[in-house]
């Protein structure tokens, strides 16, 4: 029997487009439970939110209920500052709401104590090692597989504030930030993972499938063959450019490995349209969009689970 592994994008409240892409998909007939069959769940930023929450045992309502409830708290508006002015010497938004939503959700819980594999990414930004030639910044894999270097004694709530703290919108927490900086899509980061020889159950590419999520990109692009920019110009868009450039390799890495074993649902949302990850008072346009999103990919998707995934 094949391993299943659901990956999930970063993307912070356009995670509500993933969980209602995934309800879609259960509510059809064969489908029923598809997202309880995974084996080990990956996710980044708002994906590792949602990882997390699956392998506590919420359902996609509870979790989608999240989203469309409590989004407004964590990345309020700013009637005071509407043009983010205050974000060029410090984060856009504090932790408070976003430390109170996953303290109620996980508790006490440890990873050792979720029902399922994860792995959740991250970024250090100092391993505070005793020597000075050692001392360096460096990606975290936040995990829970029984072999030495786990982290299963991490508190799960703590873990999904260090997955989500990404630059510029939230400050750091204890010295960690959001694994989107190398890893938005966290895919290839889950076939690694999988593969370790220090795991004493690791797999081959053949023993895996994989459902990789997205949670919608803009049709991005800059016109002309020269662009002779400086700090200014790129600040902006550099951002952008590697959360997708990042989501883009992982996507072309794995489906050239898994080959028929992979899927991804990732939609691009309508010319013109940009939802930024903190766009909290865009959630009921982004509700709308994923439930009505390409119908022919949701059927692909679809075929794939039924084929690759409920055997």
């Amino acid at each position: 029997m094949a391993y299943r592994i659901l990956s999930i994008d970063g993307g912070g409240v356009r995670g509500v487009i993933s969980t209602i892409l995934m309800q879609r998909l259960a509510l059809r007939e064969g489908l029923e439970g598809w997202v309880e069959k995974a084996d080990f769940l990956a996710g980044t930023s708002t994906g590792g939110l949602l990882a997390l929450g699956l392998a506590a045992g919420y359902g996609l309502q509870e979790i989608r209920d999240v989203y469309e409830k409590e989004s407004v708290e964590i990345f309020p508006a700013d009637p005071i500052d509407p043009l983010d002015v205050h974000r060029l010497y410090r984060a856009g938004y504090g932790n408070e709401a976003l430390t109170r939503v996953a303290k109620r959700l996980f508790g006490r819980q440890r990873l050792k104590d979720l029902k399922r594999r994860v792995l959740i990414t991250s970024f250090d930004l100092d391993n505070e090692a005793p020597k000075a030639e050692a001392r360096h910044w460096k990606p975290k894999l936040f995990h829970n597989f029984p072999f030495r270097g786990h982290d299963g004694d991490r508190l799960a709530w703590k873990v999904a504030l260090y997955t989500s703290a990404a630059p510029t919108y939230l400050p750091t927490v204890d010295g960690f930030v959001d694994g989107g900086v190398y890893a938005n899509n966290p895919s290839m980061c889950a076939l690694a993972q999988v593969m370790d020889e220090r795991w004493e159950g690791h797999l081959t590419v053949g023993d895996v499938v994989m459902m990789s999520v997205g949670t919608g990109t803009a049709l991005s692009f800059r016109e002309g063959p020269t662009h002779d920019w400086g700090y200014a110009q790129w600040v902006r868009p550099l951002i952008d450019l590697i959360l997708d450039g990042t989501t883009g390799i992982a996507d072309y890495q794995c489906g050239r490995l898994l080959g028929d074993a992979y899927c991804r649902l990732a939609p691009y949302f309508r010319p013109g349209v940009r939802w930024g990850l903190d766009e909290a008072a865009s959630v009921p346009d982004m509700v709308e969009f994923a439930e009505t999103w390409s119908p022919g990919e949701m059927k692909a998707a679809e075929s794939f689970l039924l084929r690759k995934w409920m055997t």
